[in-house]
């Protein structure tokens, strides 16, 4: 049994190998993971969380470590979780590419962890919100979440982070999806990385362009900006953070990030719940009660509808 209340206190004093031993109990689902999130819930809330996504080659893990550099100058403390496919043998994460934040290995204010998606669509892992708030809990002030290469419709990183980046590259085909629904509508600030390459401002006019046929905007109502970067030499991160920093202002002062940190909360105890309801659903395999609702749908005296309201009324308790 883990000792949680100090493990807690260890991991609120910098300690690396305490945060790490409470982001695999989230990620191991361990029996004591309640007693987890209950020391952890009064102390989060405070971090700033940011998402980034986009294709696969567009400099995701390189622009994060740029961004990393750039709020360690402002002498932030900064998390890392790094969402990779899962490998389909052992589960864990596949991809090598954390070695391009080798830089921050040795500060110990940046905190870097791998999680592998084990299946899980949407380009986020199961456990991030709760890895999240672990990273948060343990006074980070700013959490980047570096989701895997995703398609058009894995959008989960919309719904996990204050502010969502999606990274675009010229020559990559970006400037055609952005005509299309995706990722390429969730964006809060967008980026067009490896902005050294021919296509670049080409690919910036036609994601501005896109944006101009979306949703009417009021007056005060957050127009997302186009930043164009060369992140391997760490050109227009600096101007990446100052956009963070003004959609952020903005949550505020309009009362959206309180909005969006509630709906995150809501999601993520509508996922526990369901969860729950799903694996006791799944130890009826074989059970009577099951037994007997498909032999009545068989028999033609009851709808799978109606079967269903029954088992979830016995599960649940309703009458």
């Amino acid at each position: 049994m883990v000792d949680v209340p100090t493990l807690v206190e260890q991991a609120r004093a910098g300690g690396p190998r305490a945060v790490a031993r409470l982001i695999s109990l989230v990620e191991g689902a361990s029996p004591q993971l309640r007693e987890v999130m209950a020391a952890l819930a009064p102390l989060a809330g405070n971090a700033y969380v940011v998402g980034l996504t986009g294709s696969p080659g567009v400099g995701k893990s390189t622009s994060t470590s740029a961004l990393v550099s750039a709020y360690r100058r402002q002498g932030k403390r900064v998390a890392v979780l790094a969402v990779d496919p899962s490998s389909p043998f052992s589960g864990g994460a596949l991809l090598g590419d954390r070695v391009r934040m080798s830089d921050h290995a040795s500060d110990p204010g940046v905190y870097i962890r791998s999680m592998a998606t084990r299946g899980h669509l949407g380009g986020l892992a199961w456990a991030a919100p709760q890895a999240i708030r672990v990273l948060d809990a343990s006074g980070f002030d700013v959490v980047l979440v570096e989701t895997v290469g995703v398609g058009q419709s894995e959008v989960e990183i919309a719904s996990q982070a204050d502010t969502s980046v999606v990274l675009l590259a010229p020559g990559m085909g970006d400037g055609i999806q952005a005509a299309k629904a995706g990722i390429l509508e969730i964006g809060d600030v967008y980026v067009v990385n490896k902005a050294d390459r021919d296509g670049a401002d080409a690919t910036a006019r036609e994601l501005n362009h896109m944006l101009g046929l979306g949703e009417s905007r009021g007056p005060g109502d957050w127009r997302p900006p186009i930043v164009k970067t060369v992140a391997a030499r760490g050109e227009g991160v600096d101007e990446v953070v100052e956009a963070l920093e003004k959609h952020r202002a903005w949550m505020e002062e309009r009362g959206v990030l309180g909005e969006r940190r509630a709906a995150r909360a809501a999601r993520e105890v509508e996922t526990i719940a369901v969860t729950r309801l799903r694996e006791r659903i799944g130890s009826l395999h074989g059970d009577r009660r099951l037994d007997a609702l498909a032999e009545r749908i068989v028999a033609g005296r009851l709808d799978p509808y109606a079967a269903a309201d029954e088992l979830v009324a016995g599960l649940t308790g309703e009458s």
